[in-house]
């Protein structure tokens, strides 16, 4: 199939979990790679990029009751309890990220943002054809919606450098899985925002 332009039809930013633990020196129950702190730091370019272009920005939490009911398979692996209702690390993000009144924000209690939420509502009624992802885990949340998005006909787009993942190996792996399932999906945030500066000329 030959290569898809990088954005279609219309986008929509999906921020994955960036939320306080991002910021903070520990992050509970989930380890990152080196350098998540920085690529999500960067990741707010993005926001930013996104706001100034008037593409839609919808804000995902993960986010799991105190009576630890909502967790299902979650803990059967790696992660210790994380995202937990009342913890200071559990809020988005929204200050660091730059949230602007009109955003959107869909809350979930598995990996995918996809899954037993509203998003696909949400993205319907936004007339959604690319999804453009930031934030964490690359090889957890990230690459689990990127799939469902994929499942579901949308041009999916990850921003490489706006992503963190628990390892470097496992990120990395993720970043190569999801640029199998389409090709040109991985980009940079040099190459995102200038793509939507360009959307924000034309639209000008």
């Amino acid at each position: 199939m030959p290569r898809q332009p990088m954005l279609v039809g219309q986008p929509v930013l999906i921020v994955v979990d960036i939320q306080k633990s991002a910021f903070m020196d520990h992050k509970a129950g989930i380890p990152v790679m080196p350098g998540y702190r920085a690529n999500i730091a960067r990741a707010r370019r993005v926001v930013d990029a996104a706001h100034d272009a008037g593409i839609p920005v919808v804000f995902i939490q993960e986010i799991h009751r105190r009576d630890m009911v909502d967790y299902g398979r979650e803990l059967d692996g790696t992660e210790d309890v994380h995202c937990m209702d009342g913890e200071p690390g559990t809020p988005v993000a929204f200050e660091e990220m730059g949230r602007q009144p009109g955003d959107y924000f869909v809350h979930k209690r598995r990996y995918s943002a996809f899954y037993g939420t509203e998003l696909e509502i949400l993205l319907k009624g936004l007339k959604a054809q690319t999804l453009i992802l930031i934030g964490g885990l690359t090889d957890v949340c990230v690459h689990y919606t990127f799939a469902d998005g994929h499942q579901g006909d949308y041009y999916c787009r990850v921003v490489g450098d706006c992503v963190g993942g628990s390892s470097t190996d496992a990120h990395d792996a993720s970043l190569k899985a999801m640029e199998y399932l389409q090709t040109g999906a991985v980009v940079t945030a040099d190459q995102i925002t200038a793509e939507l500066g360009r959307l924000q000329v034309a639209a000008a």
